[in-house]
């Protein structure tokens, strides 16, 4: 009788896991010229140092565990009313998971801490706990985390008629900042979520 391989082939849970790169989410194989192979690299490398430095000298940047605990709590089906009372319904809809609601894909999502007041137009008050997706893209009309000659921001990424890109502050108190050549900026990710204590 043949024994069973005791070696080798797939295992369950074997292998690296996702997201624990160096850039902290999932990668994906591209064909690139190899003239621009050390250019890509070079970026590449600079976008993760200037990630580390910041959380290392702020400690305001948190990485959500890559499968936290679920957390189910009821959601009742009918919805709280913002002017005149409702009656209220008996029952529960389901279960909900916070982690679900405001999570979509761990492996590019992080927590940075607001401060400033300069987005208090936008719900984003100091001190608000800000939920950033990587993996979404940039686009007019995004609120976004951006690294602006070495420093961290948060601003609505706004595109003119006549394609002059800008970061816009939702407060009229704080200027909007004009994207130039002279400006080194890297966007982080889009805030999909905000989280403030009333």
């Amino acid at each position: 009788m043949t024994q069973p391989p005791t070696h080798g082939g797939s295992r369950p849970n074997s292998g690296r896991k996702k997201g624990s790169n160096a850039y902290g989410e999932t990668t994906k194989a591209i064909r690139v010229p190899e003239s621009l192979i050390p250019s890509i690299k070079a970026l590449l490398n600079q976008r993760k140092q200037q990630f580390e430095q910041f959380t290392q000298q702020h400690n305001t940047v948190f990485l959500p565990k890559p499968q936290p605990p679920q957390i189910p709590l009821p959601l009742f089906i009918g919805k709280v009313a913002a002017g005149f009372p409702s009656p209220a319904d008996d029952y529960i809809e389901k279960n909900l998971d916070l982690n679900e609601l405001l999570v979509q894909k761990p492996a590019a999502t992080f927590f940075v801490q607001a401060q400033g007041e300069s987005m208090l137009g936008a719900g984003i008050h100091p001190n608000d706990i800000l939920v950033v997706d990587r993996s979404i893209e940039p686009a007019d009309g995004k609120v976004v985390i951006a690294a602006l000659n070495g420093e961290l921001t948060v601003k609505r990424l706004s595109k003119t008629t006549e394609g002059v890109w800008y970061l816009k502050a939702e407060n009229p108190q704080f200027p909007d900042i004009l994207l130039n050549d002279g400006l080194e900026l890297v966007i982080w990710g889009v805030v999909t979520n905000v989280i403030h204590n009333l």
